[in-house]
Parts: structure tokens; sequence; C-alpha cells
């Protein structure tokens, strides 16, 4: 007979898997085939085609025509779940920056070591806009928005840099987190919300990021205020 504990390790381990394969999906971009979610969990064939097969149940992926397996919607549906206040408050805002300036508008939060973007809105007449997809992510050590969330931790917990970030109120960086992509962040500080950031990233501009800063900081205002502070 299997123990109790030997049940818990093996569903714990299944989930964590089946976790990890909407990881792979979601870092890849494009729908994958069963062999080559195996490969790169590391798993037999078996294993991943029935941690798929559940997830696909689920909705949580969809199986294309060619037999490739991408993100579902329902996952859309459970991330609109997430932060729902703070995403109703951030779209006009971030929409409106984001058909200004002609750049990609975001929010990101932090969670744990890393810095992850919660929604986004790209500018609706841009030749060429940069995407900056719902639930990626990097470590907040790097890029502008990382940098604008650690100048909301307490001072014995910046490390290099934050002291300037603090005092001039944005961060700005260049081919940080994506090869040749420049972004610029505000910190975004909410009641009941851990530490985040509202951001533009892009290819190129003739603002200046103090420019771009300042607008971003009066759409941060305005989140604020919309929440109650």
């Amino acid at each position: 007979m299997v123990s109790d504990s030997r049940k818990a390790s093996s569903a714990s381990q299944t989930l964590s898997r089946g976790i990890r394969v909407l990881e792979v999906l979601a870092d890849a971009q494009e729908a994958l085939s069963v062999d080559q979610i195996a490969e790169r969990l590391g798993v037999h064939r078996s294993i991943a085609y029935r941690l798929i097969r559940t997830l696909e149940d689920h909705g949580l992926l969809t199986r294309e025509p060619a037999g490739k397996f991408e993100l579902g919607t329902r996952l859309a549906a459970l991330a609109a779940g997430i932060k729902h206040d703070l995403q109703a408050a951030a779209l006009p805002e971030l929409t409106a920056v984001a058909n200004e300036l002609g750049m990609t508008c975001f929010v990101a939060v932090m969670d744990r070591e890393e810095c992850v973007t919660l929604v986004s809105v790209e500018p609706r007449h841009a030749v060429a806009s940069v995407a900056q997809r719902p639930g990626s992510r990097h470590p907040f050590t790097v890029g502008a928005p990382g940098r604008a969330i650690l100048a909301q931790l307490p001072e014995e917990d910046w490390p290099e840099g934050i002291p300037e970030v603090a005092a001039r109120g944005y961060a700005d960086s260049h081919g940080e987190v994506i090869e040749n992509l420049s972004a610029v962040a505000v910190p975004l500080p909410l009641r009941g919300h851990n530490p985040a950031a509202l951001a533009v990233v892009y290819l190129s501009s003739t603002r200046a990021p103090a420019e771009l800063a300042e607008r971003l900081k009066a759409a941060a205002k305005a989140v604020r205020d919309a929440l109650g502070g």
C-alpha cells in the first residue's frame, strides 16, 4: 500500500509538472509538439502527453489543427481575476499613454524575486510596436520596471543604483532584458498591493527618458486616484 506521504509527493510532482508545461508554452510564445514539451520538461513523452491531456480537458491548453499545443483561452479568464481592481483602474491610463507616445505601456508587479507584467496595451496606430505579454517575467534587479519596484522597498534593501532612481522618481534601461529594447518606468505604490511599476517599452524614441517619465508619473497618479490612493 502506498503511504499518504508518498501519495502527496506524487500529486505535488504532477501538479508541479503541469504548471511547468504552462510555463514552457508561455516562454516559447508559439505552439509546441508533445515531443518538444517533453524535451523541455526533461520527461518521457508519455508523461508529457498525460499532463497535456489533463490541461487540455480543463481548457488551459488548446490543440492546433497540426497537432501542436498552445495556451488555452481559459487561462485568460483566470488571469482576468488577478488583481482585477488594479487591472481595471490601469487599463484606461495604459491605453491613453500607449496611443499618445506610440509605445507599449504596461504595469509590472513584484512577485518574490521577479518582475512580472500584469497588463499591457500596445499603441493603436504605431507602425511598429513591442509586444509585452502579460505574465512575462524577469529578475527585478534588471530593467527599468524592476528598479522602479526596488525603489519602493526599505532603503536598507536597496542595491546599487536605486538611490538615484528614488531621487529622480523614475528608472530607464536599454538592452538589459531584451537586446535593443529600451524602457522607462515609474514607481506605482498602492495600498493593499505589492510594489508595482508603470512603464513603457520601445525600440527608439526622439523623447528623452525624463520626458517619458513625466507622462508616466501623471498616469500613475491617475491610477492611484482611481483606486483611492
